[in-house]
């Protein structure tokens, strides 16, 4: 049986956490070229202040020696100094978001939805190399690669402990061995979490609520990426497939090719596809790629879309669109649309110039983000970036130059 305990508070903000691997870098010139500084909060303990307002999304931008928080008119209205690379992840309540520092994952108020201003708060979720961060449903399952412990909590609960200086309370699991890993946890209660070492990973388990193991699968080779599809049905990539949980019990459908990697899922809780990257070569080179890969749940098919000759992605530049529709930021620097079912192209949106695929998957490069039918598509290279309306097709905002070249994104 595998302990799943229930922390307060205040025993999580004792915790001591170790340190993520990573080199730290200084940080960069904060020119904000928007005509004005953005006004800085306090962390914390006025943030429950707010009142509430009608403000739209807020964007959450990384940079080199920062985070920036933009408003729906893609202004800047917050900027934090934060040292080395990070990554930022919704924490599920369309206000806060998720940001991995060494000790953990760290708060972020973006104030949306308030009249309140954005503040890189205190509250931190300890965790030992912080790694994905998933929201399903009410709940967020947060993974520790340097333990496999995962923590989740009820994201409903996170204003007001985040208000109080506090963190929720959580649940904690443990795994067997530390790997580079991830949970999510489903709306009965159940818990899937991956399965493997430092050296590899195998499959997924599931755990009730009490901790206890119900079923497990090791038929996923480097487990990676997961998502809920129409249903509450999981579905987790693998080399040579996806794995798929449904009703208490595991089944794998397999790729086309004997080599099949899908390493990032999209998936939305009004259709039964999931949406992820495709690699059919072990010995690919670099992070581009040039097929996506459309895994049907309900009826086991899985099929292979291709974007256009010359044309690659990154993980960063995969979304779901209007009606479920796959989506592509393209190296030629449009969005490429495709049927969910078929992976027949619908078009495609020009956005930005044509990019190259990075060095190293941290590198900046542009990213896509899609909430309420609206494309957030950042530009390194002009260090701006574009909300597209999908329905229309047009730009319909666009930032000034930036402090910093922009790197990850989250929308809340």
């Amino acid at each position: 049986m595998t302990r799943r305990t229930t922390l307060a508070p205040a025993v999580l903000l004792g915790a001591t956490a170790l340190f993520l691997t990573g080199c730290a870098s200084d940080p960069a010139a904060r020119d904000i070229a928007t005509g004005s500084a953005p006004a800085k909060a306090d962390t914390g303990a006025d943030t429950g202040a707010d009142t509430t307002a009608d403000t739209g999304p807020r964007i959450t931008l990384t940079y080199d020696g920062g985070l920036l928080v933009l408003d729906q008119d893609l202004h800047v209205v917050g900027d934090e100094p934060i040292d080395g690379f990070t990554r930022v992840n919704p924490a599920g309540d369309d206000r806060h978001v998720l940001v991995t520092v060494p000790e953990g994952f760290r708060v972020l108020d973006t104030a949306a939805g308030t009249t309140g201003q954005p503040a890189l708060t205190d509250v931190t979720f300890p965790a030992d190399t912080g790694g994905h961060a998933v929201v399903h449903g009410d709940r967020t399952a947060l993974f520790a690669d340097g333990s496999g412990d995962v923590t989740s909590f009820d994201h409903a609960d996170l204003a007001a402990s985040v208000a109080d200086g506090e963190l929720p309370d959580v649940d904690t699991t443990e795994s067997a061995a530390a790997h580079h890993g991830v949970a999510i946890e489903l709306e009965d209660g159940t818990l899937l979490t991956t399965i493997g070492t430092e050296e590899s990973r195998s499959g997924v388990r599931a755990l009730d609520a009490d901790g206890t193991e119900t079923a497990r699968s090791e038929v996923c080779p480097d487990v990676h990426g997961e998502g809920a599809v129409r249903g509450d049905v999981a579905v987790f990539g693998c080399t040579d497939g996806a794995l798929v949980y449904q009703d208490g019990t595991f089944t794998k459908i397999d790729a086309p090719t004997t080599y099949g990697r899908t390493g990032n899922l999209f998936t939305t809780d009004t259709s039964s596809i999931a949406l992820g990257d495709f690699n059919d070569d072990p010995d690919s080179e670099g992070y581009l790629l040039d097929q996506v890969a459309l895994i049907d749940a309900t009826s086991d098919e899985y099929r292979v879309a291709d974007l256009p000759d010359g044309v690659g992605f990154t993980f960063r530049g995969i979304a779901r669109g209007l009606d479920d529709e796959a989506l592509v930021l393209g190296s030629d620097g449009a969005l490429h649309r495709f049927d969910e079912e078929t992976g027949k192209p619908l078009g495609t949106i020009e956005v930005i110039d044509a990019w190259q695929g990075p060095a190293e998957w941290q590198d900046a490069h542009p990213a896509l983000k899609v909430l309420d039918g609206i494309a957030y598509v950042t530009d390194p290279a002009e260090r701006t970036v574009h909300a597209v309306d999908l329905a229309s097709g047009d730009v319909v905002a666009s930032s000034d130059r930036l402090p910093g070249v922009p790197n990850e994104i989250a929308v809340s």
